[in-house]
C-alpha cells in the first residue's frame, strides 16, 4: 500500500469511530459486555453448595441417625427438615427440597452387625448443578459420620499409598478465575463480529455506502477501515477489562504476559472482524445479520474449548472446529493467562490464526467487492 491508500484507510477508520461514538446503544453494549457480563459470569456461579434445602426421614431414630441429621448444616445446606415418608415426594414435586434422605428402620443395629444397610437419597435432578455436586457431598458426609460412629474417632485407617493432590494454576479451584477469563474471550468474539457487521449494515441502511462509492477509494480500503477501527475498539475494551475487571475487581491472577495476550487478540480480531463483514454482505438487514450471528456464534463459543474440554467432544466436532479461529485463540489465551506460556509455546496457534485469518480476510474482501459492484 502506498501513502495515499494508508491515509484513506486511516480516515475511513476514523469515520467509523465517530459513527460508533454517536451510537449510544452500541456504546452501552460495549461497556456492559466488558464489565457487567464478565463480572456476572465470574461471580454468579458458586464454587460450592450454598444453602441447599434438604429433608430427612429418620425411621431409625437412633444415635447414629441423629449424628447424620446434625451433620448437614449451613453454609452448604439449610438446617435439615425432618419429614415423614409420605411427605418426601410432595416436597420434591413442589420444589421445596433438592435432596431427601431416608434412613431405614434398624439402621444403627445393622451397621454395627456388619450387614451394610442402604440409605436412600432422593434428588431433584432439575436443579442440575446442585444435584450433580451435592450428591457427592451427601455421600461423603453420611459415610463420614458412619465411619466415625463405628470406629469411635474420625478418619480412616492408614492406606499403604498416600495420594497427594496438587491443583496447578488454580489451587483453590476458584470458578471466577476460569469463568471471567473465558467470558472475556467470548465477549471479544461476539463484539468484534457485531461491530464490524453492524458498521457495514449501518452504511447500507443510511445510504452512505453510495457516497463512499463516489469517492476515490477502493473496496479494500473501505473494508480495512472498518476492520482496524472496530478491532481497535474491541482491543482497547478487552485490555481495560482484563486490567480493571478481571484482575482488579475479581482478583484473578494473570501468570503470563499481558502484552503477548493483547498481540494475540489483535491477530484474532483480524479474523473475527472479517467474519462480521462477510456476514454483513450476506445479510441485507440487521435482523438477518442477527440470525446469521446465532448460527455462527453458538458453535464458535460452545465448541472452542472455553466451555468444555475439546477432548470430550466428538471427533467430527473437533476436526471441524480446527478451522475456527476461536479454537486456537482460546487455547493460546488459556496457555498465556493461566499457565504463563510464551511465544515458544503458542506459536502453533499463532500460525493457525494467521492462516485462518488470511482466508477469512481474502474471502470477505472478494465477497465485499462483489456486493459493492452490484450496488454500483
Amino acid at each position: 500500500m502506498n501513502r495515499k491508500q494508508i491515509a484513506n484507510v486511516y480516515r475511513l477508520g476514523v469515520k467509523e469511530l465517530w459513527s460508533m461514538w454517536r451510537d449510544p446503544v452500541m456504546l452501552v453494549l460495549i461497556v456492559w459486555a466488558f464489565t457487567m457480563m464478565i463480572y456476572t459470569v465470574g461471580t454468579a456461579m458458586p464454587e460450592s453448595l450454598t444453602n441447599v434445602p434438604i429433608s430427612i426421614v429418620d425411621e431409625d431414630d437412633s444415635p447414629l441417625s441423629g449424628r447424620i441429621v446434625s451433620a448437614f448444616h449451613p453454609p452448604q445446606f439449610k438446617p435439615p427438615v425432618l419429614v415423614s415418608l409420605s411427605e418426601v415426594d410432595t416436597g420434591l414435586d413442589a420444589g421445596i427440597y433438592t435432596f431427601s434422605i431416608d434412613i431405614p428402620v434398624n439402621f444403627q443395629r445393622d451397621v454395627l452387625a456388619g450387614r451394610k444397610p442402604a440409605i436412600q437419597l432422593n434428588v431433584d435432578a432439575t436443579r442440575m448443578s446442585q444435584a450433580f455436586t451435592g450428591t457427592g457431598y451427601v455421600q461423603q458426609i453420611a459415610l463420614g459420620e458412619v465411619n466415625e460412629f463405628v470406629q469411635r474417632y474420625r478418619g480412616d485407617r492408614a492406606l499403604p499409598v498416600d495420594l497427594v493432590v496438587r491443583a496447578r494454576f488454580n489451587p483453590n479451584l476458584t470458578q471466577a478465575w476460569f469463568g471471567s477469563v473465558m467470558e472475556l474471550t467470548n465477549m471479544i468474539t461476539m463484539l468484534s463480529i457485531i461491530l464490524a457487521g453492524a458498521a457495514l449494515i449501518r452504511e447500507r441502511e443510511h445510504g452512505t455506502i453510495e457516497h463512499l462509492l463516489a469517492m476515490p477509494v477502493t473496496p479494500g480500503e473501505i473494508m480495512l477501515g472498518k476492520v482496524w477501527s472496530m478491532g481497535l475498539v474491541v482491543l482497547l475494551a478487552s485490555a481495560l477489562s482484563l486490567q480493571f475487571v478481571v484482575q482488579g475487581v475479581l482478583g484473578v491472577p494473570i501468570e503470563g504476559s499481558v502484552a503477548l495476550f493483547v498481540a494475540l487478540t489483535a491477530l484474532y480480531l483480524s479474523s473475527t472482524t472479517s467474519m462480521g463483514i462477510l456476514m454483513a454482505t450476506l445479510a441485507r438487514t440487521m435482523p438477518q445479520f442477527g440470525l446469521l450471528m446465532i448460527l455462527t456464534l453458538l458453535p464458535m463459543l460452545m465448541l472452542s474449548g472455553g466451555v468444555t474440554p475439546r477432548e470430550s467432544m466428538p471427533v467430527a466436532a473437533r476436526n471441524i472446529m480446527e478451522f475456527s479461529p476461536s479454537t486456537h485463540y482460546v487455547a493460546a489465551t488459556q496457555a498465556i493467562l493461566y499457565r504463563g506460556a510464551g511465544f515458544d509455546i503458542i506459536w502453533p496457534q499463532v500460525l493457525a490464526l494467521v492462516g485462518i485469518g488470511t482466508v477469512f480476510f481474502v474471502g470477505s474482501l472478494m465477497h465485499f467487492r462483489k456486493s459493492i459492484g452490484q450496488m454500483a
